[in-house]
Protein backbone atom coordinates (compact mmCIF):
# COMPACT_ATOMS: atom_id res chain seq x y z
CA UNK A 1 0.00 0.00 0.00
CA UNK A 2 1.83 3.27 -0.74
CA UNK A 3 2.03 6.24 1.35
CA UNK A 4 4.02 9.33 2.30
CA UNK A 5 5.12 10.74 5.03
CA UNK A 6 4.35 14.09 7.01
CA UNK A 7 4.13 15.14 10.59
CA UNK A 8 6.53 14.36 13.15
CA UNK A 9 6.34 13.41 16.68
CA UNK A 10 9.36 12.06 19.37
CA UNK A 11 8.99 8.77 21.35
CA UNK A 12 11.87 8.52 23.46
CA UNK A 13 14.99 8.91 21.10
CA UNK A 14 12.70 7.89 17.82
CA UNK A 15 11.31 10.80 15.63
CA UNK A 16 8.16 9.21 14.20
CA UNK A 17 5.99 10.16 10.91
CA UNK A 18 2.59 10.05 10.41
CA UNK A 19 1.41 8.31 7.06
CA UNK A 20 -0.90 9.33 4.61
CA UNK A 21 -2.15 6.80 1.87
CA UNK A 22 -2.40 7.02 -1.50
CA UNK A 23 -6.63 7.38 -1.03
CA UNK A 24 -6.09 10.55 1.25
CA UNK A 25 -6.50 8.51 4.64
CA UNK A 26 -4.44 8.99 7.62
CA UNK A 27 -2.56 6.39 8.69
CA UNK A 28 -0.58 5.74 12.71
CA UNK A 29 3.25 6.29 13.20
CA UNK A 30 6.53 5.25 11.82
CA UNK A 31 10.39 5.90 11.66
CA UNK A 32 10.92 5.46 8.69
CA UNK A 33 9.52 3.98 5.30
CA UNK A 34 12.06 0.85 6.44
CA UNK A 35 9.12 0.17 9.01
CA UNK A 36 6.62 -0.26 6.56
CA UNK A 37 6.62 -2.05 3.43
CA UNK A 38 5.22 -0.01 0.52
CA UNK A 39 5.28 -2.53 -1.89
CA UNK A 40 2.75 -4.97 0.03
CA UNK A 41 -0.58 -4.54 1.49
CA UNK A 42 0.44 -4.28 5.21
CA UNK A 43 -1.08 -1.31 6.75
CA UNK A 44 -0.26 0.94 10.43
CA UNK A 45 -3.53 2.80 11.18
CA UNK A 46 -5.09 5.09 13.99
CA UNK A 47 -2.13 6.27 16.70
CA UNK A 48 -0.71 2.62 16.14
CA UNK A 49 3.62 3.09 16.61
CA UNK A 50 6.15 1.38 14.38
CA UNK A 51 9.75 1.78 14.92
CA UNK A 52 13.46 0.92 15.47
CA UNK A 53 14.01 -2.12 13.06
CA UNK A 54 10.43 -3.61 12.99
CA UNK A 55 9.05 -4.38 10.23
CA UNK A 56 5.20 -4.69 9.32
CA UNK A 57 4.59 -6.38 5.55
CA UNK A 58 2.32 -8.91 3.70
CA UNK A 59 -1.21 -8.32 4.94
CA UNK A 60 -0.19 -7.33 8.38
CA UNK A 61 -2.21 -4.66 10.12
CA UNK A 62 -1.14 -2.55 13.24
CA UNK A 63 -3.78 -0.60 14.79
CA UNK A 64 -5.44 1.43 17.78
CA UNK A 65 -2.44 2.37 20.24
CA UNK A 66 -0.24 -0.82 18.91
CA UNK A 67 3.04 -1.06 19.44
CA UNK A 68 6.11 -2.73 17.27
CA UNK A 69 9.43 -2.01 18.21
CA UNK A 70 13.23 -3.57 18.30
CA UNK A 71 13.35 -6.12 15.25
CA UNK A 72 10.15 -7.71 15.42
CA UNK A 73 8.14 -8.23 12.58
CA UNK A 74 4.64 -8.18 11.71
CA UNK A 75 3.67 -10.20 8.13
CA UNK A 76 1.09 -12.67 7.07
CA UNK A 77 -2.46 -11.76 7.86
CA UNK A 78 -1.34 -10.71 11.78
CA UNK A 79 -3.07 -8.43 13.49
CA UNK A 80 -1.36 -6.81 16.66
CA UNK A 81 -3.87 -3.95 17.93
CA UNK A 82 -5.35 -2.45 21.24
CA UNK A 83 -2.59 -1.13 23.51
CA UNK A 84 -0.55 -4.90 22.68
CA UNK A 85 3.55 -4.36 22.52
CA UNK A 86 5.59 -6.54 19.84
CA UNK A 87 9.34 -5.78 20.19
CA UNK A 88 12.28 -7.60 20.69
CA UNK A 89 13.21 -10.38 18.23
CA UNK A 90 9.22 -11.55 18.37
CA UNK A 91 7.99 -12.33 14.87
CA UNK A 92 3.70 -12.30 14.47
CA UNK A 93 2.66 -13.91 11.52
CA UNK A 94 0.35 -16.19 9.98
CA UNK A 95 -3.34 -15.20 10.97
CA UNK A 96 -2.31 -14.57 14.59
CA UNK A 97 -3.99 -11.63 16.50
CA UNK A 98 -1.98 -9.65 19.68
CA UNK A 99 -4.25 -7.65 21.28
CA UNK A 100 -4.57 -5.01 24.36
CA UNK A 101 -3.16 -6.25 27.08
CA UNK A 102 -2.73 -10.02 26.47
CA UNK A 103 0.50 -10.71 28.58
CA UNK A 104 1.69 -8.89 32.19
CA UNK A 105 5.24 -9.98 30.83
CA UNK A 106 6.18 -11.59 27.71
CA UNK A 107 5.12 -15.17 26.89
CA UNK A 108 7.78 -18.13 27.76
CA UNK A 109 9.45 -19.70 24.85
CA UNK A 110 12.02 -21.87 24.06
CA UNK A 111 13.98 -22.40 20.77
CA UNK A 112 17.49 -24.64 19.97
CA UNK A 113 15.73 -27.97 21.00
CA UNK A 114 13.83 -30.53 19.27
CA UNK A 115 10.99 -28.28 18.88
CA UNK A 116 10.16 -24.58 19.66
CA UNK A 117 8.22 -24.81 23.33
CA UNK A 118 5.88 -21.60 23.57
CA UNK A 119 3.58 -20.55 26.27
CA UNK A 120 1.42 -19.31 23.27
CA UNK A 121 -1.33 -18.10 25.67
CA UNK A 122 -2.57 -17.79 29.39
CA UNK A 123 -4.07 -21.46 28.60
CA UNK A 124 -2.35 -23.20 25.39
CA UNK A 125 1.11 -24.22 24.48
CA UNK A 126 2.59 -25.14 21.48
CA UNK A 127 5.37 -27.29 20.88
CA UNK A 128 6.51 -27.55 17.23
CA UNK A 129 3.69 -27.34 15.41
CA UNK A 130 1.17 -28.03 17.77
CA UNK A 131 -0.93 -26.44 19.56
CA UNK A 132 -3.18 -27.35 22.76
CA UNK A 133 -4.91 -26.90 25.99
CA UNK A 134 -2.60 -27.64 29.07
CA UNK A 135 -5.61 -30.49 29.96
CA UNK A 136 -4.97 -31.67 26.28
CA UNK A 137 -1.48 -32.03 27.01
CA UNK A 138 -1.14 -33.25 30.46
CA UNK A 139 -3.77 -36.28 28.72
CA UNK A 140 -1.47 -36.80 25.55
CA UNK A 141 2.00 -35.74 25.97
CA UNK A 142 3.38 -39.05 26.38
CA UNK A 143 1.11 -39.69 22.83
CA UNK A 144 3.07 -37.17 21.51
CA UNK A 145 6.25 -38.61 23.19
CA UNK A 146 6.28 -41.98 21.53
CA UNK A 147 4.71 -40.27 17.79
CA UNK A 148 7.61 -37.91 17.33
CA UNK A 149 10.41 -40.39 19.32
CA UNK A 150 11.46 -38.65 21.92
CA UNK A 151 14.55 -40.20 23.82
CA UNK A 152 14.21 -40.35 27.52
CA UNK A 153 16.13 -37.22 27.81
CA UNK A 154 14.23 -35.18 25.50
CA UNK A 155 11.28 -36.74 27.53
CA UNK A 156 12.91 -34.98 30.73
CA UNK A 157 13.47 -32.02 29.03
CA UNK A 158 10.25 -30.94 27.69
CA UNK A 159 8.63 -31.96 31.14
CA UNK A 160 10.87 -29.64 32.99
CA UNK A 161 9.87 -27.18 30.54
CA UNK A 162 6.02 -27.74 31.28
CA UNK A 163 6.69 -27.31 34.97
CA UNK A 164 9.19 -24.38 34.40
CA UNK A 165 6.09 -22.46 32.53
CA UNK A 166 3.21 -23.92 35.45
CA UNK A 167 5.29 -22.83 37.95
CA UNK A 168 5.90 -19.50 35.80
CA UNK A 169 2.09 -18.93 35.35
CA UNK A 170 0.69 -20.64 38.59
CA UNK A 171 -0.83 -23.94 37.00
CA UNK A 172 -1.81 -26.12 39.39
CA UNK A 173 -0.19 -29.06 37.25
CA UNK A 174 3.01 -30.44 36.89
CA UNK A 175 4.46 -33.48 34.71
CA UNK A 176 6.03 -36.27 36.86
CA UNK A 177 10.04 -36.40 36.02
Amino acid sequence: MKYELFDEKNVGEHILHRIRYCDGSLGGWIESKNNLDPDSDACVLKNASVYGNALVCGNARVFGKAEVTGNARVFGKAEVTGNASVFGNASVFGKARVFNNAWDTSPFQIQRSKYFFSVSSKNHITVGCQTKTIDEWLETYEDAFNEHHFTDAQRKEYKQYFNLASELYDWREQLPL
